[in-house]
């Protein structure tokens, strides 16, 4: 068999995986990616989920998840304010190519497609290689990018896989004993995506056909709480393309899940049903709501057949399902539910010391989302508002939490990390795990620079190393005042890492005056002006009565911002006050995302 060598080997193309990738390779690491697939990013492209969730605030876009979104921006001339569940959906193509294109700039990296890892071999406590079914990879640092943690089983590394109860971390929301909902789902459902399109008023598109499995009665109410026309906007993408990834009693599918970690033929019998839901849930659509909607003309590749579950995807359903969650590797430190919830009367969750390795390397802010078919879980609510809409409590992943407890040349970057079942509910979203997947990388890179092992490695380096990357430096610890292009992000991003005591149970930190963009002009002239009228409707919820342009005269719109400027000026605004505002309109969600605004007073205030 061809044996290959490298520093970092990388095994799993997903959003954390191909984030790992780039660091590493972008840091002079030689490294090798081998995928199972023919599109790079996971969840944000071969998975169909391309309307990511959390690090949605301008403060939280940074790292490679804020040079994705830029580089989404100039590559999609649509924009991507288009659905209601996020502020930024786009076509999977995009997404994937921007990938490819990152991947060949990279002499270091060298990316293999169309392979699974069928063995792991080691030296005492260490991994050393992982065999494919043509070659072997040998490298100094392994990294396991694979979609449901397979490296963790193939190397016997312990692990954990569904539901803990509170006895074991005295987590809150822990089930007590078992209940029926964690004995029918032992983990999170996944989600086959398949994208819809609108072929226009009056055409007939083709017939989805019905699967062996077709039973529409699964999917009667699943959109009565919201109106059909709410319900497919959900997902609106560029195009009039629809993602189609819904949880009420739509396309989310979990029954006896433990198949995907048995034998091979368990998991392809559990990916064909998934598929074959989907498909249901798509005829269900096009024969209740209007035969205009359609399978969307081909968006995913049709993938070769040697693979598991290979060739179920492409054309119009993603390349595989949308795991929400893995096997979860037992690490040097495991998040759990209260390392994500706020300070009491705060809005943060607590900044983790120094102690095992406990330090952030990556944060996220996504409320704790946890899907199961028919039955509802109650979460302690970390929810709240900014910006005048709902956000998440923002919180951090500890660098030990990629760190297996016993064994070297390894690490995870998926949602295979070391988390609890309750706390992947918050944790399992792309840019929280596009973050992770940077600071895996990045910590291979230096561990081969300095030849020492992830443990070993100094937990301020990796840090400052990820502040200071020249291409996407991340932020580590979650402030939303504090944008990226402020001069003072540096500083206070240090300040709190070597003060974890003093981090603000507010999130904001102390800055001396405005930070206003020296690019007003330019962003005013680029984006649609409206007039109108201000009025604080309840705490957090704004709206302005139009009265430009004439199009949406004497409609009332919902005013949001992710610009922390932005968001100080609606703190300050009192009804009746006429307001100018620069921004998109998103006609799916009713509100207007401001990124420039002027009070009556003329005062200017601008997003950058």
């Amino acid at each position: 068999m061809h044996v290959l060598t490298t520093d970092v080997l990388i095994v799993g193309g997903g959003t954390g995986g191909t984030a790992a990738a780039l660091q590493a390779a972008r840091q002079g690491a030689q490294t090798i990616l081998v995928s199972e697939f023919s599109w790079l990013g996971g969840m944000l492209t071969s998975a169909g989920v391309t309307a990511p969730d959390g690090n949605e605030l301008a403060a939280f876009q940074t790292g490679i998840w804020g040079e994705f979104l830029r580089e989404l921006e100039r590559r999609q001339p649509e924009g991507l304010n288009h659905g209601w569940v996020s502020f930024f959906t786009y076509d999977s193509r995009v997404g994937a190519q921007i990938f490819a294109d990152w991947v060949k700039e990279l002499p270091t990296l060298q990316w293999i497609a169309g392979y699974v890892p069928l063995e792991v071999s080691r030296e005492t406590d260490r991994i050393t290689g992982v065999s494919f079914s043509d070659f072997t990879v040998q490298a100094k640092i392994i990294i396991d990018g694979t979609e449901l943690g397979d490296l963790l089983e193939l190397a016997a590394i312990p692990h954990r896989w569904g539901w803990e109860l509170q006895s074991t971390w005295h987590e809150p929301s822990a089930p007590i004993a078992p209940t029926p909902l964690t004995q029918r789902y032992p983990v999170q459902s996944p989600t086959w995506v398949v994208v819809l399109q609108d072929f226009g008023a009056g055409a007939v598109a083709p017939e989805i056909p019905a699967p062996p499995t077709h039973d529409p009665s699964r999917f009667r109410v699943a959109w009565e709480a919201h109106g059909a026309e709410h319900f497919l906007n959900y997902g609106r993408l560029p195009g009039d393309r629809f993602m189609i990834n819904w949880p009420h009693q739509g396309n989310d599918y979990g029954e006896r899940a433990d198949r995907l970690i048995q034998s091979p033929a368990d998991r392809l019998e559990f990916l064909q049903e998934s598929r074959w839901h989907s498909q249901s849930f798509a005829r269900f659509i096009q024969t209740e709501i209007d035969r205009r909607y359609g399978l969307a003309t081909p968006i995913f590749p049709t993938e070769p057949t040697k693979n598991l579950g290979s060739g179920l995807g492409g054309g119009a359903y993603a390349l595989h399902p949308y795991y929400r969650e893995s096997r979860r590797l037992q690490g040097l430190v495991t998040v759990r539910e209260q390392d994500i919830l706020p300070f009491l009367g705060g809005q943060v969750a607590t900044l983790p010391t120094d102690a095992d390795r406990a330090t952030s390397i990556a944060l996220g802010n996504y409320a704790n989302d946890h899907h199961y078919p028919g039955h509802e879980l109650n979460l302690k609510p970390k929810s709240l508002r900014w910006g005048g809409r709902w956000t998440g409590t923002p919180f951090t992943i500890p660098y030990g939490a990629l760190i297996p407890a016993t064994t070297d040349g390894f690490l995870v970057c998926e949602k295979n990390s070391s988390i609890s079942h309750i706390a992947n509910g918050a944790t399992r979203l792309q840019p929280i795990v596009l973050g992770i997947g940077q600071a895996a990388g990045m910590a291979a890179a230096l561990c081969i620079d300095r030849n020492c092992q992830p443990r070993e490695l100094p937990i301020s380096v990796l840090q400052e190393a990820l502040l200071q990357d020249p291409i996407a430096p991340a932020a580590l610890v979650p402030l939303f005042n504090l944008s990226p292009t402020h001069p003072d992000w540096l500083h206070w991003q240090r300040y709190y890492l070597s003060h974890p005591e003093d981090y603000p149970i507010t999130g904001n930190c102390p800055l001396p005056q405005k930070f206003l963009c020296q690019s007003s002009q330019k962003l005013s002239a680029s984006l649609p002006e409206f007039m109108g009228v201000f009025n604080l409707q309840s705490e957090q919820h704004y709206t302005l009565l139009v009265s430009q342009p004439a199009s949406l005269q004497g409609q009332s719109v919902t005013l949001v911002t992710l610009q922390p400027e932005i968001e100080e000026v609606f703190q300050t605004l009192v009804n009746a006050q006429t307001l100018k505002i620069w921004g998109t309109l998103n006609r799916s969600g009713n509100w207007l995302l401001v990124e420039k605004i002027e009070p009556q007073s003329n005062t200017v205030i601008n997003d950058q």
